[in-house]
């Protein structure tokens, strides 16, 4: 690997972490407001039905992430989403301070930190995922599942994107203790990502 390109790998690692750690801020701060209002779960059921929107249109997808709409547009398109979808109005009022910061581009790493952080208050196991490239709403359900059955225990995921990585994902299961047949299972795990597979998976125990 040349210096440029592993400058740039540096570069790219870097805002990717940037982004996770404004996510889980963000993230949290939107737990408070729920947890505020009573309507925690009600919250949760609105981001998991914006999380499937993401997926499956393209137009909403391009529109969080383009840099081209101003911030008007913006809360007029997230206003009307949130309207049709009737979200609760903590949604919705948290949506537009997203377009206020512009921070609307991470909105999809907000809603997994958000899903993440309310996993580990219901007792999950944290699970630290490092991947080359960033996964689907879908894949990311799917490796978790696998996880929670190779572990045995409910499990949430911290993923977090490592270009430097070249293949495969490095797993990494908070202070649990990890048998010799949980090792393997997680070992023989392969995970699709679609054109670039990563499939070579493995597993660092922290004491």
């Amino acid at each position: 690997m040349n210096a440029h390109v592993e400058r740039e790998h540096c570069r790219v690692s870097a805002t990717k972490q940037t982004s996770s750690v404004i996510a889980q801020r963000y993230a949290n701060a939107l737990i408070e407001l729920a947890e505020e209002g009573e309507k925690l779960e009600k919250v949760e059921k609105d981001l998991q039905d914006l999380s499937v929107m993401i997926q499956t249109s393209d137009d909403l997808n391009a529109t969080i992430r383009s840099p081209l709409y101003d911030d008007a547009a913006l809360f007029k398109a997230m206003g009307a989403i949130a309207d049709k979808a009737k979200f609760q109005d903590i949604t919705k009022n948290f949506l537009g301070v997203l377009v206020q910061n512009s921070r609307l581009d991470i909105l999809s790493d907000i809603i997994r930190a958000f899903e993440g952080a309310l996993a580990q208050r219901r007792g999950a196991v944290t699970v630290d995922v490092q991947i080359a490239q960033d996964m689907s709403a879908k894949q990311q359900k799917e490796l978790q599942d696998a996880l929670s059955k190779a572990i045995g225990k409910d499990v949430a995921i911290n993923a977090r994107v490592e270009p430097g990585i070249l293949g495969g994902m490095i797993v990494t299961v908070g202070s649990t203790m990890i048998d010799d047949s949980v090792r393997r299972k997680l070992e023989r795990l392969k995970v699709s990502m679609g054109s670039g597979a990563n499939e070579n998976i493995s597993l660092k125990e922290v004491s």
